[in-house]
């Protein structure tokens, strides 16, 4: 089981990348050329959100079945040395469950505005911020935090 959650957690990453970061550009492009919000970008709005909440119900039950986090909590005070461990332990979920806030915030909030300027505004701001945290939260192999390679 964890080698499944391992890969789903690492190939819908990409999923809510490739979502987030299309409905970004859908929203500012909107937004800067006075666009109609249409059911296309309602869609890419409803399915960003619904991405983004797959990937965390997978990140969630990954981090119950993650022996690393089990020794972080059963060993904390040993733990808590290894900035890996405090990464993986703490930083890295406080950091995707605020970032999958920003989105459903930013999705509902967007769904009720009136003018579509308006939706494609709140859309951009909400969804951009929760990209730029996500960013930073990922394990790249290139991380300083927390490395792990693009593809598990």
């Amino acid at each position: 089981m964890y080698q499944t959650l391992t890969f789903l957690h690492s190939l819908t990453r990409w999923l809510v990348l490739i979502s987030l970061m299309y409905a970004v550009y859908r929203s500012f492009k909107g937004y800067f050329s006075n666009r109609k919000f249409t059911g296309t970008d309602n869609a890419v709005r409803h399915w960003t959100a619904t991405i983004s909440h797959i990937q965390l119900i997978i990140g969630m039950i990954f981090y119950l079945k993650s022996p690393l986090i089990q020794y972080f909590w059963k060993n904390f005070n040993a733990a808590k040395e290894s900035f890996e461990h405090v990464f993986f332990g703490l930083i890295h979920i406080i950091l995707m469950v605020t970032a999958i806030s920003m989105i459903t915030i930013g999705s509902a909030l967007a769904k009720r505005k009136f003018p579509d300027r308006e939706k494609f505004k709140t859309m951009g701001i909400w969804f951009c911020i929760a990209l730029i945290i996500i960013l930073i939260a990922i394990p790249w192999p290139f991380s300083p935090f927390a490395n792990r390679p693009y593809f598990r």
